[in-house]
C-alpha cells in the first residue's frame, strides 16, 4: 500500500477524489487491502488524510476570530475564571505501532508505506541483529533493520500470522533525511494526535537502550506508549549500518 500514492499530502485534494470513496467502503469495494484492514478506518491512508486535514493551511479570518476568543478569555480571566486554552505547537501527529509487547510512536511525516512482510535477504558478512538485510518493496531495494534490537527489548518477535483482521505483521517503510528504512512491526494502530505537554519521564525499570532513544512516554487506550526521538534514532541506525 503506498500512501503517496494515495494522496498528495501537499495539494489539497476534494474528499471525493480519495481511495476510500473510490475504491474502499464508500465505492466499489475493489481495494485489496479491505481484505486485511476490513474497513477504511483502519488504514494508514485514512487516517494520514485525517492529519492532513488537522495540518492543512488555516482559512482566512481564522485566526482574527481566534483573538477575538482569546481576548473574551482574558476578560474572563480578569474576572477570576481560569479559561484553558491549547498551543498548536503542543500538538504533534505520531503513527502509533507495537514492537514485540511495547507500544511506540514516530511522528507521522517519517513514514511513506505500509507493505505485507517478504523475504529478507542477508548480507555476507553485513547482517547483524539489528541490520537483518534487504526486502524488495515495490521492485526497490530496501534496507530492513529490527528496530526491537535497537531498542533492547526482550522477548521474541510476534507471530506471522494474522491474529485478527486489524492485528497483524507488516513492514513500514519511513524515509529520514532522504535515506528510505523498512521494518517490521507486530501492530499498526495508526496517526494520533499527541499533546507533548502530557509527556511523562520515563521511569528507571526501562532498559538504557529504549531509554536513551525516547522523548517520553504517554497513555492510549491504557497503553504506555514511548515517544521515539526520531534524529536520535535515525542517526545512530545510520551509525551502525551504513
Amino acid at each position: 500500500m503506498a500512501i503517496l500514492d494515495a494522496f498528495d499530502q501537499d495539494k489539497p485534494v476534494s474528499l471525493e477524489d480519495h481511495c476510500w470513496n473510490r475504491i474502499g467502503v464508500l465505492g466499489d469495494r475493489t481495494c485489496p487491502e479491505l481484505i486485511q484492514v476490513t474497513h477504511c478506518r483502519n488504514c494508514l491512508v485514512y487516517r494520514l488524510a485525517g492529519r492532513n486535514l488537522l495540518d492543512r493551511e488555516a482559512p482566512r479570518g481564522y485566526r482574527h476570530e481566534w483573538t477575538e476568543r482569546l481576548s473574551g478569555d482574558r476578560r474572563l480571566d480578569e474576572a477570576g475564571e481560569q479559561p484553558h486554552a491549547l498551543s498548536p505547537q503542543a500538538l504533534v501527529s505520531v503513527v502509533i505501532f507495537r514492537l514485540r509487547q511495547e507500544w511506540f510512536a514516530l511522528v507521522a511525516p517519517l513514514f511513506r508505506e505500509v507493505a505485507s512482510p517478504s523475504v529478507i535477504r542477508t548480507l555476507p558478512h553485513r547482517s547483524n541483529q539489528v541490520l537483518l538485510g534487504l526486502v524488495n518493496i515495490r521492485g526497490e531495494i530496501q534496507l530492513c533493520v529490527s528496530l526491537a534490537d535497537l531498542l533492547g527489548l526482550e522477548g521474541s518477535e510476534g507471530p506471522s500470522r494474522a491474529i485478527s483482521p486489524v492485528v497483524y505483521s507488516r513492514f513500514v517503510v519511513v524515509e529520514f533525511e532522504g535515506s528510505p528504512w523498512v521494518f517490521a512491526v507486530d501492530e499498526l494502530y495508526g496517526v494520533h494526535r499527541l499533546d507533548v505537554n502530557t509527556l511523562q519521564d520515563t521511569p528507571i525499570h526501562v532498559t538504557q537502550a529504549r531509554s536513551n532513544f525516547t522523548r517520553g512516554l504517554f497513555t492510549w487506550k491504557n497503553h504506555s506508549v514511548s515517544y521515539l526521538d526520531e534524529e536520535l534514532l535515525f542517526h545512530t541506525l545510520n551509525r551502525r549500518v551504513l
